[in-house]
């Protein structure tokens, strides 16, 4: 069995991580997650740990003639709420929508390529400070000792008040400009047992 888990830390928390050693990781992770405190002999040393320097911030024009930046390459995003990999995915369907026509005809401008800008913004800007949030408001204060978990009235809203307890997920699995597939990239229907687009 394979176990994969994050371990977040303060900025600069590697060095003193790596000066306490391997064992002393071990015994913070079995503290921590004693259902697993059998099991954290396969830490065989601190070079097994992949270290993320985690960065918020995009750029500001994300294209030049003939190049788009799209995902990562456009906006660095936190792990917190694991949706960068569902922006960069929308980032890249909404550059399909916009530049497949362009492409199809042989010329693909730098107003195509900032229309993808445009529409991509608002969705990183407010995922972005959704996660500027969630440091701020929970991480920082639980590195600092100052706070043992979530702040209880946001854990109260997100469970009981309706609207919210649909609101993150969605805003997780979909952002808040969801982005679907144009209709040359949807899968047709070929039939019980045929692949579509095959005779």
């Amino acid at each position: 069995t394979y176990y994969q888990m994050g371990y977040f830390a303060p900025k600069g928390a590697g060095d003193r991580i790596k000066s306490e050693g391997v064992e002393r990781f071990r015994e913070r992770i079995a503290a921590l997650r004693p259902d697993l405190a059998d099991r954290v002999d396969a830490i065989g040393s601190l070079d097994d740990l992949h270290w993320l320097d985690v960065r918020l911030d995009r750029l500001q024009r994300w294209y030049i003639d003939g190049l788009l930046c799209i995902g990562d390459a456009a906006h660095a995003m936190s792990p917190a709420g694991g949706v960068g990999i569902n922006l960069a995915i929308q980032d890249a369907v909404a550059a399909a929508a916009r530049l497949a026509p362009a492409l199809l005809r042989g010329k693909v401008t730098v107003q195509d390529l900032a229309a993808v800008q445009r529409r991509r913004q608002l969705p990183t800007v407010i995922i972005q400070s959704v996660q500027r949030l969630m440091h701020r408001g929970v991480f920082i204060p639980l590195f600092t000792g100052k706070r043992s978990g979530p702040p209880a009235a946001l854990m109260y809203l997100a469970r009981h008040v309706p609207v919210l307890m649909g609101l993150l997920p969605r805003m997780i699995a979909h952002g808040p400009l969801p982005e679907h597939a144009p209709a040359f990239a949807r899968r047709m229907d070929a039939g019980p047992g045929k692949v579509p687009g095959t005779d």
